[in-house]
């Protein structure tokens, strides 16, 4: 049985001190990306790297029935101001252990070794799907390439994401 694509309504979050709209090439890759693939993008906010400010945005999205999914790039390294990770795990009711191993698997064959630093996460919380990327634009293609892009198609077999968003498939 084919299936008929699916858009997901996307929320994208860049965590950064510095960035600003104009400068932004994570999100902006995330974008184009999303859109070239048919989804549609409800949000997009940049927010500096402080856990409380980060859960905020992030808790009303997981609250907007609209929302269905939430990618957020930056704030995954080790430095003192990546926090990422210590903001969106309180907020899952479950995490995505494989999509943090899978992505370091896929960067080890551009990045080799440097892969150990990375931090990339995902969960569900409240049926939305969060994604957690780098804040390089060339982890966010990784990302969005090589997994994203098919777990958020419904078409994609043997299972995808989207057949387990329960307010995407009501009627």
């Amino acid at each position: 049985m084919d299936q008929t694509f699916i858009p997901v309504n996307i929320a994208l979050l860049t965590i950064s001190d510095t960035r600003t709209v104009e400068d932004d090439t994570s999100g902006k890759v995330l974008r184009e990306r999303a859109n070239e693939a048919g989804h549609h993008i409800v949000a997009q906010e940049i927010v500096p790297d402080d856990k409380y400010q980060i859960r905020s945005i992030v808790s009303q999205w997981i609250a907007d029935k609209n929302v269905q999914a939430i990618i957020s790039t930056g704030g995954t390294g080790l430095t003192g101001r990546d926090g990422t990770p210590e903001a969106m795990k309180p907020l899952f009711d479950k995490e995505i252990e494989g999509f943090g191993e899978l992505f370091r698997q896929i960067s080890y064959h551009d990045i080799k070794t440097s892969t150990v630093q990375s931090r990339a996460v995902a969960g569900i919380a409240n049926g939305t799907f969060i994604f957690c990327l780098p804040g390089s634009s060339g982890a966010c293609r990784t990302g969005w390439d090589d997994i994203l892009k098919e777990q958020l198609d419904i078409r994609h077999r043997p299972c995808n994401f989207v057949e387990l968003m329960p307010r995407l498939l009501e009627k």
